[in-house]
């Protein structure tokens, strides 16, 4: 058996703008093991925020396949994409994507509420780690940035899932803020044993994850 989390293999993916023909990825092979945590860097435009897409079912490749935990997706049906984000994915966004009307407690249960579960030891654990004991009944409009960034993380780690996809999720705090959510995620994901894939311009941020590849011309180059 091996520790596969993702094995993309001679994937690709083209769309069409007007007569445009524009090639994101060309025949890319890559893959992440369990634990690997690896930073995405590249051009705006390059394709790391599509990859991500891919990786999750959000978008379906043009040619290629996906192999996720060992399942190869290509036969995969949307409730098969539903179980695996359900159970298995944790998403990280630069726009937090909280949901809104609702305090942080129900943001951070509601990927366990999604699998028949309930709050639990790990989610005190992460809201102890993350500093959100004492705003779990504020609603998450009024938090500041860095504190929603820490709600999102909690939430995408709530269901303790065994891939995490972050895009870009210090783009949108400043320094501080991001070096403290940097580290937080970082905590917390190396002690989960998750596996992490983040898309990021940041240097600094590129420096918290093992490995480093690089998007160009629709191949990743490590």
């Amino acid at each position: 058996m091996s520790h596969a989390i993702v094995e993309l293999n001679k994937l690709a993916k083209a769309f069409m703008d007007g007569d445009q023909h524009h090639q994101v990825l060309d025949d890319l092979d890559f893959t992440l093991n369990k634990a690997d945590s690896v930073a995405l860097t590249g051009a705006s435009g390059c394709g790391k925020s599509t990859l991500l897409n891919l990786i999750a079912g959000f978008e379906s490749a043009t040619t290629g396949e996906i192999k996720l935990l060992d399942h190869s997706t290509q036969q995969w049906t949307d409730k098969d994409w539903s179980q695996f984000r359900h159970q298995q994915l944790g998403v990280v966004f630069q726009q937090f994507n909280l949901l809104t009307p609702i305090d942080v407690r129900h943001n951070i249960v509601f990927p366990l509420s999604l699998n028949g579960k309930k709050w639990n030891d790990w989610c005190d654990h992460l809201v102890n780690v993350l500093g959100l004991k004492e705003l779990l009944s504020r609603h998450v409009q009024s938090l500041s940035g860095g504190q929603q960034q820490r709600v999102a993380i909690a939430r995408a780690l709530a269901h303790q899932p065994a891939l995490l996809l972050a895009d870009e999720p210090t783009g949108n705090l400043d320094q501080q803020a991001s070096i403290e959510v940097m580290d937080l995620m970082t905590k917390l994901t190396t002690e989960l044993q998750t596996t992490v894939l983040m898309v990021t311009h940041s240097e600094e941020c590129a420096n918290y994850m093992q490995r480093r590849c690089h998007v160009k011309q629709g191949k990743i180059h490590e």
